[in-house]
């Protein structure tokens, strides 16, 4: 009774080949797949600011393609017609995060897997590539090394011993450390001592500087990220 009631509000649509029942099933599988999808956003996103628009853009992507595919059919005329249709869309928008841009089209992979009817494989590929992306997220796959690398330049009086007092508070904050530079300044009373550190994956920066301006009289001290720009505390 139900496949009947659908097929006479479909039977002059493009699903000619498609019963009213699988048309709702893959509906139905876009939807939580594309939910899935978006779930799977959050989790391997978090150290970003997640966008929810980006994130409801993923729940439905999946749904929309597939009733594109739907309504296309087999009809290689009504498939130039909605090219047609849609290549007066414009967007305008700033190029995206390279993940962002991947995960826009495994939504678009999905959708048009679920709306080919290949219902089965959609799912399988999107717990295994998602299981991928979740192990890649886990494990910081790709991240450099070099992105915990800064330039650590502080002043000290002259008559403190830096090797004593500076360097254990660095060591406790950095995988390891160099003295690259020793410069005197304001007439030679104070130093200027620039070191390069690798920081710990866990080391809060501004707890170490708070720790070092206890120890070099409230003196200057300036944090400088991958030799671009510095980030400051005084």
């Amino acid at each position: 009774m139900f496949d009947s009631i659908l097929s006479t509000l479909t039977s002059t649509s493009a699903t000619d080949s498609v019963t009213p029942t699988q048309l709702i099933f893959s509906l139905l599988t876009a939807f939580a797949i594309g939910i899935f999808l978006a779930y799977i956003y959050q989790r391997t996103n978090r150290e970003r600011n997640n966008n929810q628009g980006f994130a409801l853009t993923l729940a439905v992507l999946p749904a929309i393609l597939a009733i594109i595919i739907l309504l296309i059919g087999s009809n290689v005329a009504r498939a130039f017609s909605l090219a047609g249709a849609f290549s007066i869309i414009r967007f305008r928008s700033a190029p995206g995060d390279p993940r962002d841009i991947a995960q826009v089209l495994f939504a678009l992979a999905i959708g048009l897997a679920c709306g080919m009817g290949y219902l089965g494989y959609a799912v399988l590929f999107a717990v295994i590539i998602s299981l991928v992306m979740l192990i890649l997220s886990a494990t910081h796959f790709g991240q450099n090394s070099k992105q915990n690398r800064h330039l650590v330049k502080i002043m000290v009086p002259e008559d403190i011993s830096y090797n004593d007092v500076i360097e254990p508070i660095i060591s406790q904050y950095a995988d390891s450390f160099e003295l690259i530079r020793i410069k005197t300044v304001e007439l030679g009373s104070l130093y200027e001592l620039t070191y390069r550190i690798s920081l710990i994956a866990e080391a809060q920066p501004r707890v170490m500087i708070d720790k070092l301006r206890c120890h070099n009289s409230n003196l200057a001290i300036s944090l400088s990220i991958d030799s671009t720009g510095d980030v400051a505390w005084c």
